[in-house]
């Protein structure tokens, strides 16, 4: 993926951290930028995950079709 070149501001105390941070893990500002991005949105994305999960355990229709999928796969794993 090619990268991309953006410019931005950063409060003057997070710039520290991240000058602070970089040395100290001997890594570049954009490179350590770009792992706390991903481990960022990665903690988004499961938190989506969790909520989507905790909404359709609630849900009484959802409960019902899963159940009934497990009763189908568990007799497809009997005819094996």
């Amino acid at each position: 993926m090619k990268p991309v070149t953006y410019t931005s501001t950063l409060p003057d105390d997070l710039w520290d951290l991240l000058e602070f941070y970089a040395r100290k893990l001997k890594l570049p500002k954009n490179k350590l930028l770009e792992n706390a991005l991903r481990n960022y949105l990665g903690h988004l994305k499961k938190a989506e995950y969790i909520r989507s999960f905790k909404k359709a355990a609630g849900d009484e229709a959802m409960l019902t079709m899963v159940e009934e999928g497990m009763e189908d796969y568990l007799k497809m794993l009997g005819d094996e």
